[in-house]
């Protein structure tokens, strides 16, 4: 993988734990996601006069992402409703590069050395081996199945957007167009459930939604970018290494479990990570 690509990706991961650690911390997650997805929005919104707008070959990948996207909004709400930051986020991301190695295969006939394939299956397993770690809390159940859910729609949107970025003329456009759209159904959504509190709920959690929409669209644009530089399933492992900075956040500010099995697991990680690098 190039440097700088290789770089960028982690800037995402890190990027990406810390608006979910946002998401996680307090309050009402429902709407800090919901004002997450509304700076996205905005983000996308101010890019268009600088940008191309979409192919017609690109716009079948943008409404389908924004379709799961919506999708896997719900589910990383409900996994933090019921599951610990440092618990259902490795499983949400673990799974991940395993199902979109399965995608990128089928659908783009990417195939992997053997040694791409051994440091994807030892990153996604020592992030899932995170997991266990970690009592499980009364009705966490529920926050591992959704926490599943939301890997299953990880999956998809990055396969999905993959193949945008590359048919799109201008990937700038894409990521734009994208944002622009992405942020509203959800949003719109959210208000109008929450329209007797929303006010109230905006006041106590607009900081926090804003700075996580700061932190996940960037993220999330350097990922797309990458996915056309280099194999969908060597981004998407390499992005899911932000479950060793969850998983320190969960620990250390949230007072979560933290012991050997995770020590461990952070150091395969690591090594799973250079591995890929070297592949």
């Amino acid at each position: 993988m190039d440097p700088l690509v290789f770089t960028l990706v982690l800037t995402a991961a890190v990027l990406h734990a810390s608006w979910n650690a946002l998401i996680k911390i307090g309050g009402d997650p429902w709407v800090r996601l919901a004002l997450t997805n509304f700076l996205g929005t905005v983000m996308g919104l101010a890019l268009l006069p600088f940008v191309t707008p979409p192919n017609a070959e690109s716009w079948p990948f943008i409404l389908g992402s924004v379709v799961v996207h919506q999708i896997y909004f719900v589910f990383v709400c409900l996994q933090y409703r019921y599951g610990d930051l440092s618990h259902v986020y490795p499983i949400s991301r673990g799974v991940a590069p395993l199902m979109v190695a399965f995608g990128a295969y089928l659908f783009v006939g990417e195939t992997l050395s053997p040694q791409g394939i051994a440091a994807v299956i030892t990153i996604s397993a020592a992030i899932l081996s995170l997991t266990f770690s970690t009592a499980w809390k009364p009705g966490e159940g529920k926050g591992v199945l959704f926490a599943l859910c939301t890997g299953v729609t990880i999956a998809l949107y990055s396969v999905i957007d993959g193949l945008g970025g590359r048919s799109a003329n201008d990937i700038a456009g894409y990521i734009a167009y994208l944002f622009l759209i992405d942020g509203l159904p959800f949003g719109l959504v959210i208000i109008f459930l929450r329209r007797h509190t929303f006010k109230s709920s905006l006041k106590a959690n607009w900081k926090t939604g804003v700075t996580s929409g700061l932190l996940s669209y960037p993220a999330y644009a350097l990922v797309i970018w990458a996915m056309t530089q280099s194999p969908l399933t060597y981004v998407s492992a390499l992005r899911e290494t932000s479950v060793l900075l969850a998983v320190l956040i969960g620990t250390r500010l949230m007072g979560e479990p933290f012991g050997l099995r995770r020590l461990i697991a952070a150091t395969l990680v690591v090594l799973g990570v250079g591995a890929l690098q070297f592949s």
